[in-house]
């Protein structure tokens, strides 16, 4: 995670557009945790995260910007909608869930960052019980002669197994038995414990039983994967790194956070306030059971989002205010910006469905002038419904492709170019009609 914040900015340019302010908030946030860790024992408990606001439509690119940078630094992220939540007494979710589910979240990324370290040894003993399948091993008492055979005929084997010679041979291999699964992170800790013990009781001496499976060497590999995971990974180790990495690293998205706002229009809805109330210790810092041990969330980076449509961030109680002092406010996007989108993003919606249509033979290609198009028209549909930013793109985009989509055999070995005509012949029409409109875009 030792990027300055000129790189970080400059890695999320590839995939949004616009928001520098936000994107520069963000990048030196994270490039905070770096150097807090740097410090001191004494100093760096003293220093906690400064939590950020983002106010924006939606669409916008509030959601995005913290999702690509928890994936490209390898951090621990859940992204969680305020009004899913409900005071603690009520039948919801409680808002320390999010809490466990970060936890959970950084269990799967540390135990594929072991994997990956371990990957040869795991490919070895994966290749070695295959190899055991294939070439049943000699009897004890064979002569010498018969074993330099048996190793000759062993790498050869070998050879032809990695040289995925021998995949769609069949071989029956055991694997547990499967059960049913009892995890919920959603559970406070005793009940989590509390259903574990139920599972126990319910697969006793299950858990133990080997099924046998006729499955091709292919197939084969991926099921013993996860035996020789489960084997050569120190699974107690993996857990205390996820628990570290959850509290010193993770970041928890709150959206929709003005959907608990207390304005003058909901006075009425005192569940809301309480919401806030039992999400002030998380964000203030606390520490939350979970079935793994217990964390603390002293320094979690915790980024609220909201569109403030029908109240404003003044309107939650003062003490969560004062929990995030960073505040950023997100520019709508216009024609220029949604064209930006679609020409110059790595993961754009054209490159996606050009992939997509590749797998039929079907080479689609776009003019500039149509991309120009296809922004206007959605731009337009943002100004004449609700705005809902750079997702309108992906309703104008399906509608422009439905057909060519759902008979793209016929167009297998074809290069089909799309140009503003086609976008005008498709698009004109919805567009001009408002109810159409409503209902298709």
């Amino acid at each position: 995670m030792n990027l300055t914040p000129k790189e970080i900015v400059k890695y999320l340019d590839e995939y949004i557009i616009g928001q520098k302010e936000a994107k520069k908030i963000i990048a030196i946030a994270l490039r905070n945790r770096y150097r807090r860790m740097q410090l001191p024992k004494e100093i760096q408990d003293e220093i906690t995260p400064k939590n950020i606001l983002m106010i924006g439509s939606t669409g916008v690119g509030k959601t995005e910007i913290a999702r690509r940078l928890a994936k490209s630094l390898d951090l621990p992220f859940v992204k969680v909608e305020a009004s899913k939540y409900t005071e603690v007494g009520f039948v919801g979710r409680d808002v320390e869930s999010m809490v466990r589910d970060l936890v959970a979240n950084a269990l799967v990324l540390v135990k594929e960052i072991h994997k990956e370290k371990n990957k040869d040894a795991i490919e070895e003993y994966v290749t070695k019980k295959i190899l055991e399948k294939l070439l049943p091993p000699l009897p004890k008492m064979a002569s010498e002669e018969k074993k330099v055979e048996y190793q000759k005929s062993y790498e050869k084997m070998r050879e032809r197994l990695l040289a995925g010679e021998l995949d769609n041979l069949k071989i029956e291999i055991e694997i547990p038995k499967s059960t049913l699964s009892f995890e919920d992170t959603n559970l406070p800790p005793e009940l989590a414990r509390a259903q574990e013990s139920i599972a126990k009781i319910f697969t006793l001496g299950v858990n133990k039983e080997q099924i046998k499976k006729e499955v091709n060497v292919k197939e084969a590999r991926e099921l013993l994967k996860n035996e020789a995971s489960e084997k050569l990974l120190d699974m107690e180790q993996i857990k205390q790194e996820a628990l570290k990495k959850a509290q010193e690293e993770g970041i928890i998205f709150i959206d929709e956070i003005d959907k608990i706002a207390v304005s003058g229009n909901n006075r009425q809805d005192p569940s809301k306030e309480g919401v806030q109330r039992d999400l002030l210790p998380i964000v203030e810092g606390s520490t939350v059971n979970t079935k793994w041990g217990p964390i603390k969330t002293d320094h979690i980076l915790f980024i609220a989002a909201g569109a403030f449509h029908l109240s404003k961030p003044s309107d939650l109680i003062p003490e969560l205010q004062g929990r995030f002092p960073l505040r950023v406010e997100l520019d709508s996007l216009d024609e220029e910006a949604l064209y930006k989108i679609l020409a110059h993003t790595k993961n754009s919606l054209i490159k996606q469905y050009q992939a997509l249509l590749s797998v039929e033979g079907v080479e689609l290609e776009f003019s500039d002038d149509a991309l120009q198009a296809i922004a206007k028209y959605a731009h337009n549909a943002n100004q004449k419904l609700e705005d809902i930013g750079a997702r309108r793109l992906h309703t104008v985009i399906e509608n422009l492709l439905e057909d060519l989509s759902f008979e793209a055999d016929e167009h297998k070995g074809e290069k089909i170019v799309i140009d503003r005509n086609f976008v005008d012949e498709k698009l004109q029409e919805i567009i001009e009609n408002e109810d159409l409109a409503k209902y298709i875009l």
